[in-house]
């Protein structure tokens, strides 16, 4: 008899954490949202459990529309088991890493999780901060992204997220989708731009490859991502421990731009 072992929505549990909501909280909101929606649900507490145990892993429209509301995000880029839209290019003429990805970056590797190989010894859940250095061929100059993530760990999987208003640039969520073997740290990156921003809302996804260093309190390596004209950008990113906690005081200390 063939078993199926149950993994947990990380993906949503780092979104709730980022929204800095307790299960409770967010069992409320998602009730306020059916409300507001003309929906009525009977969101609670032991709901959101069973979402990010992952012994529920599709919700019922109902839901999944109080979902997006409250999170701002598509149901299918909260971990759950949907399908995933194809990719494509957003050819907006800015250059830069421009890809509009439908969040399929983060969806697809939760889509059909599979058993973690094997478990990390190392604990890196906590709040992390994260910069990345990127060139925008459209304004012909380097630029610098940087984001307080919440990381939560399961085995050897990660998932951060970033707090809001955490960014130095307004209105611009980060995810990350990753795998952790030994000292590398493995995964996919997915970035929404603000809609009145240069990048006019496109979101960017790619690739990212990370060593962690002996102290486990940082990572460093390259992402890649495509361009407009299909060709292949790089540059470096990092990943910086700032607090152990996840806490509803340490995430609302770190919902702000780092300096």
């Amino acid at each position: 008899m063939t078993t199926t072992s149950v993994v947990p929505n990380d993906v949503l549990r780092a979104v709730r954490l980022g929204l800095r909501m307790s299960q409770d909280e967010f069992a409320t909101a998602l009730r306020r949202a059916g409300v507001d929606l003309r929906e009525p649900n009977e969101a609670s507490k032991r709901l959101v459990q069973r979402w990010e145990s992952g012994i529920s892993r599709t919700p019922r429209g109902v839901y999944a529309r109080a979902l997006e509301h409250v999170t701002g995000r598509p149901v299918e880029a909260l971990g759950f088991s949907l399908p995933v839209p194809m990719a494509r290019v957003h050819a907006d003429g800015t250059g830069g890493h421009d890809m509009d990805a439908g969040m399929e970056g983060v969806a697809a590797a939760t889509v059909a999780p599979q058993k973690a190989a094997q478990s990390s010894a190392e604990t890196f859940t906590g709040v992390w901060l994260s910069r990345y250095e990127f060139y925008s061929s459209g304004r012909d100059a380097a630029y610098e992204g940087k984001h307080y993530v919440v990381i939560v760990q399961h085995g050897n999987r990660l998932t951060a997220q970033s707090l809001p208003g955490a960014s130095s640039n307004p209105d611009s969520p980060l995810t990350l989708d990753l795998t952790v073997d030994r000292n590398v740290v493995t995964g996919t990156w997915v970035e929404q731009t603000a809609t009145d921003g240069y990048y006019n809302g496109a979101r960017y996804h790619g690739a990212l490859q990370m060593l962690i260093e002996p102290t486990g309190r940082r990572m460093a390596g390259k992402w890649v991502g495509f361009g407009k004209d299909f060709d292949v950008n790089t540059g470096p990113w990092e990943l910086r421990l700032v607090d152990r906690s996840t806490s509803k005081a340490a995430l609302e200390q770190y919902s702000a731009p780092p300096e």
